[in-house]
């Protein structure tokens, strides 16, 4: 073979220089990591409706407006009857006692409502009272007033339930749950309670007043009884008292 010119030899090093480096060198940028899919299927931050019941001084302010305006229906009322002739009625959920842990944690899970998570959410005893309804409660015991809750927590869940009540010092005279396998229509208890068949009262009772955060926590009250007929409303900001919850409701 016959040699070759130096000038050769220097542009043959040089370009194998220039080959190997280019193949060792790294890529410019590296790929971005691949989201795992439980983690891509979680909410960005907490709905909006549970954002306000968590945070706004609004929802704050709804609450103690609605307790306030009960305590000045339940005074009038106390002013012209015997103490233990009267009752309020009150739902429980979202409405004396607050669940938005609940809701907070399933949203943030990427998981809807479920009864069993629901059970096991009861059994903590964990919920919390909301603004204004122990002074509420204990301004109906001081008139003479008795105190019905109808919730549609199972009954297996009202010992739960009691203890969350007694927890912090709610006061009451009967808590009526739904039975396990029974129908929700609270109908029939409401009428348990003007009736004196329950233990807030042995006689007959007038009850002035109705506390709750649905459409179904008062008397014959319905989204469809209110569709289209005002008249069927007239009865709010009197005797019935509803509490503002965006979070979940017969209005789903």
């Amino acid at each position: 073979m016959p040699e070759l010119p130096r000038r050769w030899l220097v542009f043959i090093a040089l370009f194998s220089m220039a080959c190997g480096g280019a193949r060792s060198a790294p890529p410019a940028t590296a790929p971005p990591p691949i989201a795992s899919s439980a983690a891509a299927a979680l909410p960005a931050r907490d709905p909006d409706a549970i954002r306000w019941v968590r945070d706004a001084a609004e929802y704050r302010a709804a609450v103690m407006q609605v307790y306030r305006q009960a305590t000045a229906r339940v005074e009038a009322e106390a002013a012209a009857r015997k103490a233990g002739t009267w009752a309020v009625v009150l739902d429980a959920d979202e409405t004396v006692i607050s669940n938005l842990t609940y809701q907070v944690e399933r949203s943030r899970a990427g998981l809807a409502y479920s009864p069993e998570s629901w059970r096991e959410w009861v059994s903590r005893r964990a919920a919390t009272p909301l603004p204004g309804a122990a002074a509420f409660l204990a301004r109906v015991h001081d008139l003479g007033g008795r105190i019905a809750i109808v919730t549609n927590r199972l009954q297996s869940e009202c010992e739960d339930t009691i203890a969350v009540f007694r927890l912090h010092a709610l006061q009451y005279d009967a808590v009526l749950c739904r039975s396990d396998g029974g129908p929700s229509d609270k109908n029939p208890r409401f009428e348990a309670v003007a009736a004196g068949q329950t233990t807030a009262g042995a006689g007959p009772l007038a009850v002035v007043a109705f506390i709750g955060d649905n459409i179904l926590d008062f008397p014959q009250a319905s989204q469809a009884s209110a569709r289209g007929n005002a008249a069927s409303l007239d009865a709010f900001g009197v005797r019935f008292f509803v509490i503002p919850n965006p979070m979940y409701g017969s209005w789903q």
